[in-house]
């Protein structure tokens, strides 16, 4: 049996292959933005203030495409949700993935104990892999802390 196309079908075709023709190719859809470790380091706050001053190097990871969705921001919330702060990166990192960035001068009071770090990205927002970290405070009279990042 031999198959035969119709001339209403055949008619139709070159528009079709025209459709499809034109439908510009999506990009692969990145997710949310990760992060991978945190190392932080500490020294006790000046003037005897109950409170440690934390520095935190984070790790974060997100398959960046460019300045339309890319890995903008990092916080560190306390284990009640207060930021304590947040960290806004400016551009995106296409070809530096995972990349680490720091954030200085943390006043951490001695009572918050952990803390999470979270991403987010320009389209997601906050959602990603998130890191606990035990803050390594340091009392009066002793040296800085430091906590290793996480494997």
């Amino acid at each position: 049996m031999r198959f035969r196309f119709s001339r209403a079908w055949l008619a139709g075709y070159p528009i079709l292959v025209s459709v499809l023709v034109q439908v510009p190719a999506t990009p692969a859809r990145s997710g949310p933005a990760d992060v991978l470790a945190v190392k932080v380091v500490c020294r006790p706050a000046p003037g005897g203030r109950p409170a440690s001053v934390c520095k935190f190097g984070v790790t974060v990871k997100h398959a960046d495409a460019g300045w339309d969705h890319y890995a903008n921001r990092y916080d560190i919330v306390a284990s009640d949700g207060d930021v304590l702060a947040s960290r806004v990166l400016r551009h995106p990192h296409v070809d530096e993935q995972p990349f680490t960035r720091g954030i200085s001068q943390i006043r951490i009071p001695y009572e918050v104990e952990t803390v999470v770090v979270r991403a987010g990205d320009s389209v997601h927002g906050l959602g990603g892999k998130t890191e606990t970290v035990t803050i390594p405070h340091a009392k009066p009279g002793t040296a800085a802390t430091d906590e290793k990042p996480a494997p």
